[in-house]
C-alpha cells in the first residue's frame, strides 16, 4: 500500500513537471514569435530586479553591485573543497568489509528519486555558478544557455524534491541519538573506526535532507517568481535575494555531501547503485538502524 502511495505521488509529481516544461515552452514560443526578444527578457527582468535605489530594490543593487553574491559563492567553491581536501589527506577516507553480508538501505524507487534529484541539483550547481559569476566568461550566449540549463534543472528538480519529502519524511526526523552524532561529527575527525550513534540517517545525512527538500521548494518558488515576471516588485527583489543566500547555503551542503558519498567513504556510492550497504559499514556508522531480516543479503565471508 506504502509503495502504490509512493509511486503515485512520483507519477503526480513528474505529471506536474511535464506541464511546467509545457509552460517554459509557451513562453519560449512565444517570446520566439513575437518582437519581445528572450534578451530583451532577461534585460528588462534584470532592470525590475535591480530597480531604483529605494526599499528591496535598494539593497538588491547593492549587493549585486559590491558583488557580495559572487564573492560568496566563490568563497564557499574554493574554502570547502580545500578543507575535505585537507581532511583526505590528514584523516584519510573510512573502509569498511565488502566482503560480508549486505544490507538493504535503498530499494529502486528510492535510488530512481536520487538519480533524478542528484543529476538535478548538479544542473542547479554548476549552471547557477556560471550565472552568477557571467562576468568572468564574458556573458553572451553561453550564459545565457546557462540560464536554460537552469531552468530545465530546477523543472527536473521538482519530481525529485517532491518524492524526497514523501519517501523519507519519517526516516528523517530529528532523534536523540543525532545530537551526540553533531558534537562527535560523526566520528569523520578521527581516524578509529568505532560505532556511531546513528539510525538509518545520521544527522549529517538529515540536515542535507531538509536543506534539500525545504529549501529546494524555497528556491523553486523564488526561482519561478524571478523568472515569472508576474510578481509585485518588492516579491521579485526579496525573492532574488532569497534566491541567492540560500543558494550559498545548498551549495556548501551539496559539496559536502558529494565528499561525504564519493570520498570520506570508501566504496559509499555504490550503494547507490545496487541499493546495498555492507553489513560492517552499518554497524560501525548505522549502529541504532533496526534492518529487518529479509532485508539481508549474504556475502562472500573470508
Amino acid at each position: 500500500m506504502q509503495r502504490s502511495t509512493h509511486s503515485v505521488l512520483l507519477l503526480g509529481s513528474i505529471m506536474c513537471a511535464l506541464l511546467l516544461i509545457a509552460w517554459v515552452g509557451s513562453a519560449f514560443a512565444a517570446a520566439a514569435q513575437g518582437m519581445y526578444s528572450i534578451s530583451d527578457y532577461y534585460s528588462d527582468l534584470m532592470g525590475v530586479i535591480g530597480g531604483e535605489w529605494e526599499q528591496v530594490g535598494g539593497l538588491f543593487t547593492y549587493l549585486v553591485g559590491q558583488q557580495y553574491f559572487m564573492w560568496g559563492f566563490l568563497l564557499i567553491i574554493s574554502v570547502i573543497p580545500l578543507l575535505f581536501a585537507g581532511h583526505l589527506l590528514i584523516i584519510g577516507a573510512k573502509h569498511f568489509d565488502h566482503g560480508g553480508n549486505q544490507i538493504l538501505f535503498f530499494p529502486p524507487l528510492a535510488r530512481i528519486i536520487h538519480f533524478i534529484g542528484a543529476l538535478s541539483f548538479t544542473l542547479l550547481v554548476i549552471s547557477g555558478l556560471l550565472i552568477v559569476c557571467g562576468q568572468f566568461f564574458g556573458g553572451g550566449t553561453f550564459i545565457r544557455l546557462a540560464r536554460y540549463v537552469h531552468i530545465f534543472g530546477a523543472i527536473l528538480a521538482v519530481p525529485a524534491v517532491l518524492g524526497m519529502l514523501v519517501i523519507w519524511f519519517k526516516d528523517m526526523l530529528p532523534a536523540l541519538c543525532d545530537i551526540k552524532w553533531i558534537f562527535m561529527l560523526g566520528g569523520y575527525l578521527s581516524k578509529e573506526i568505532k560505532p556511531v550513534p546513528a539510525k538509518k540517517y545520521n544527522a549529517g545525512q538529515k540536515m542535507w535532507y531538509w536543506c534539500a527538500v525545504f529549501g529546494g521548494l524555497v528556491m523553486l518558488a523564488t526561482g519561478f517568481l524571478i523568472w515569472g515576471f508576474g510578481a509585485n516588485l518588492d516579491i521579485i527583489r526579496y525573492s532574488a535575494i532569497i534566491h541567492n543566500v540560500l543558494g550559498m547555503v545548498i551549495v556548501a551542503f551539496f559539496l559536502t555531501h558529494c565528499y561525504m558519498s564519493i570520498f570520506a567513504i570508501a566504496g559509499s556510492l555504490q550503494s547507490m547503485k545496487t541499493g546495498y550497504k555492507p553489513e560492517h559499514e552499518v554497524h560501525m556508522l548505522h549502529s541504532l538502524h533496526k534492518y529487518k531480516e529479509s532485508d539481508v543479503k549474504p556475502g562472500d565471508h573470508h
